[in-house]
């Protein structure tokens, strides 16, 4: 790191100009990261006299990103089916159930329909 601009803020640095060919020049630029160690910002690209700015991805920081929403995600979700969810309550109740020895009514049985697997009443 060569070069301090003031102008591009504190801790904006660029680097040494790296010459590709007879007409492409890069400048890289950093900044001053954690622990005063430099991240990569991006790089000014010079050919044939017009300047081009390609930013630094940080693919590390945008995995992170994707990480964390998906844990906030799954935990809202659980905590929401947890809470309520979104099945039917199944509770038998002991006036329901059948007695033991006597037969069920036809009004009682259920049939199950071809349709969508739906339980008819017959």
């Amino acid at each position: 790191m060569s070069v301090s601009e003031p102008a591009a803020g504190r801790g904006t640095y660029f680097d040494d100009p790296i010459t590709i060919d007879e007409q492409t020049t890069m400048i890289p630029v950093s900044r001053r990261g954690f622990r005063g160690r430099p991240v990569a910002v991006g790089a000014y690209t010079v050919t044939g006299g017009v300047t081009t700015w390609t930013p630094a991805v940080d693919s590390g920081r945008v995995a992170l990103i994707g990480v964390i929403t998906g844990l906030v995600a799954a935990t809202l979700g659980s905590a929401a089916v947890l809470r309520q969810p979104p099945w039917p309550r199944m509770t038998i109740e002991q006036s329901h159930l059948p007695r033991h020895g006597s037969p069920t009514t036809p009004s009682r049985r259920l049939r199950v329909g071809r349709l969508h697997g739906s339980a008819q009443h017959s």
